[in-house]
């Protein structure tokens, strides 16, 4: 696959993140009883990077929890072939229960992460509303699912491919599209 365009630089993550910052606490009328939960890999770091705008805004330091929600998963076998899985353990810095559990993700796609990490979440407790954050909405959803707080929404072609690099894993900040 060829990169075919940068959609996302740096500085363009940055004010997506504290838009979308401000859309919770303005939604929640402030972040009291909120729980951000990252989806492992990317969304863990997004989680955080909107718990340190969220704390310079509001003054608040909410929790901030890991979801790994590989077996959850309805592809687990074809993702899986040749090897187990491997699994890790629901990483939550509060409880969910009688919370607002905001799910924070990288890219929306078909909506089957998003709907197996309700699950994951459901075996954690019982949350008051599970709300659902991502730093990009490439459409083509093959479930019922929707953002509640989006970075960008990119229209894409099922033949492409949203790549988001993070600098505490890729070493720069950058959404590209790849055909």
């Amino acid at each position: 696959m060829s990169q075919k365009a940068v959609v996302m630089d740096e500085q363009m993550m940055k004010r997506a993140l504290t838009r979308v910052a401000h859309e919770i606490i303005e939604r929640n009328k402030g972040v009291e009883d909120c729980v951000l939960v990252g989806i492992k890999t990317r969304g863990i770091y997004l989680a955080k990077r909107l718990q340190e705008k969220i704390e310079t805004i509001e003054g608040i330091d909410v929790p901030v929890g890991e979801l790994d929600i590989t077996m959850y998963r309805d592809d687990l076998v074809a993702k899986h072939e040749n090897r187990e899985p491997e699994v890790r353990d629901v990483q939550l810095a509060s409880t969910v229960d009688g919370r607002k559990v905001i799910v924070i993700d990288d890219v929306l796609y078909t909506g089957r992460t998003v709907r197996a990490a309700m699950d994951a979440l459901m075996d954690q407790g019982r949350p008051d509303q599970i709300q659902l954050a991502v730093l990009i909405d490439r459409g083509h959803r093959e479930l019922p699912i929707r953002a509640d707080f989006v970075g960008k929404n990119i229209p894409t072609s099922s033949d492409e491919q949203i790549k988001v690099e993070l600098f505490e894993v890729d070493h720069q900040d950058q959404v590209t599209i790849h055909k």
